[in-house]
């Protein structure tokens, strides 16, 4: 993972490069990182301001987090010690310009250049953005079902009142 991406003290590599710039083409990466820079927040805090499910925004601050973009921390809750993972932006700033995606270039691991790996890693995305819409109609399901069997529970309940009256 990468700390800081800050050129003024440090040449960005292109694989670093190449993790940011992934990591930020997607808008709700994009939206999750300017909501942090108001500061620390917990995954639910953020997936309900970005209006997302929180196992998808986990998915998208994992990606984020791996290209040095933020930075999370796992902290216990005061109420039940419960573990619970804040975020925040890491400090970061490059600047593009023709001579610096060609230095940038010349330090890419073998293979990047030519879309070898860089291809898997969009199929992991890719993978990954599916699954976490997947686990978001799952949880909207479960939720559906719940409210199903509380309904059926009442009309059971209403049920056995009828018949003994």
């Amino acid at each position: 993972m990468i700390d800081n991406l800050d050129t003024s003290k440090q040449e960005v590599t292109g694989d670093a490069l190449l993790a940011a710039l992934s990591a930020l083409a997607n808008p709700h990466r994009l939206r999750i990182v300017a909501l942090l820079t108001a500061g620390r927040m917990h995954v639910s805090q953020v997936a309900r301001e970005v209006g997302m499910s929180r196992p998808l925004v986990h998915v998208h601050l994992q990606r984020l987090e791996a290209a040095g973009l933020v930075k999370g921390s796992l902290e216990l809750s005061q109420e039940g010690g419960k573990a619970m993972k804040y975020f925040e932006v890491a400090p970061f700033s490059f600047s593009l310009s023709p001579a610096s995606i060609a230095e940038a270039a010349r330090t890419l691991a073998s293979g990047q250049a030519e879309g070898g790996p860089g291809k898997v890693e969009a199929e992991v995305e890719r993978v990954q953005e599916r699954v976490g819409r997947e686990v978001e109609k799952a949880g909207d399901d479960m939720w559906l079902l719940r409210e199903r069997l509380a309904e059926l529970e009442r009309l059971t309940e209403s049920m056995l009142q009828n018949r003994d009256e």
